[in-house]
């Protein structure tokens, strides 16, 4: 009997009291599970194991997690995002490559640039942290701006992130915001709903982007990635995390930085 397994109340109500007892009693849950945070295997029966739910657009997919990695939740992703974690939850799609210096673009609504992202692991007081770098690939605009003006970090400012000026101190945490890890793979920065809704994708993984064993050893000790952001052209894609963490140096000297950390998938304060 899995009596280590957690449903949270707003998976309850998702799913019912009839389904949520039945997983509480074993009767639905699995012997075993492959963690969909840092995809190593768990057994609800000894681990303390967390159901999330992911809710798309059409469709919604119970995942099991090691409750150190996520909590019980429910998490909203589009219709295209949750079809890509059911293809790697189950396997039936190859993984990408490395995580350092692979791209994953989303469109900007209201402009031509779209985000990317470089994974890495960066060295601050003496500990590795799992990293995210955000560069558009072209001046971000304002929403209703006719400038050719770049509010790329402005923007982000007003939403709670903190100009870098030394890149040896940690990031503080942005309520209200997360990062979405599921079957081991990145697949959105979450950003709060407005009205009090939901969080929604800020950034989204067309296809879900693979990260390093290092890496996912990192967020599972600090349950926090370290989001940097810099505007066209301050970072570039670089093919080794020296060489990244040098552009993010020259970046923060030009105060062309921001950054902020963020737990794992709706967990604040985690």
């Amino acid at each position: 009997m899995p009596r280590m397994l957690d449903v949270s109340d707003e998976v309850r109500a998702e799913i019912g009291d009839e389904e949520a007892d039945r997983l509480l009693v074993g009767d639905d849950a699995p012997r075993s599970y492959d963690c969909t945070s840092c995809r190593t295997p768990g057994d609800p029966e000894n681990d303390r194991t967390s159901t999330v739910l992911f809710v798309g657009e059409e469709t919604a997919v119970l995942a099991f997690a090691h409750a150190t990695c996520i909590p019980s939740q429910v998490v909203s992703v589009s219709e295209e995002q949750l079809q890509g974690a059911v293809r790697s939850i189950t396997g039936d799609s190859p993984a990408s490559g490395p995580g350092a210096g692979a791209p994953a673009p989303q469109n900007v609504p209201g402009g031509q640039a779209v985000l990317g992202i470089t994974s890495g692991l960066v060295l601050i007081g003496g500990e590795l942290h799992p990293a995210l770098v955000v560069e558009p690939t072209a001046p971000i605009a304002r929403p209703g701006s006719d400038g050719p003006g770049d509010d790329f970090l402005p923007l982000l400012i007003e939403q709670g992130f903190i100009p870098v000026t030394d890149t040896s101190e940690l990031p503080t945490l942005l309520g209200g915001w997360s990062v979405l890890l599921a079957a081991g793979q990145l697949h959105a920065v979450l950003q709060p709903g407005s009205e009090g809704g939901g969080q929604v994708a800020w950034w989204q993984a067309h296809q879900a982007l693979s990260v390093t064993d290092g890496w996912r050893t990192a967020v599972q000790k600090t349950q926090r990635v370290l989001i940097y952001a810099a505007p066209v052209g301050s970072i570039g894609q670089q093919p080794r995390e020296d060489l990244l963490r040098d552009a993010l140096d020259k970046a923060a000297a030009a105060g062309k930085l921001v950054a902020a950390a963020m737990p794992l998938a709706g967990t604040p304060g985690a």
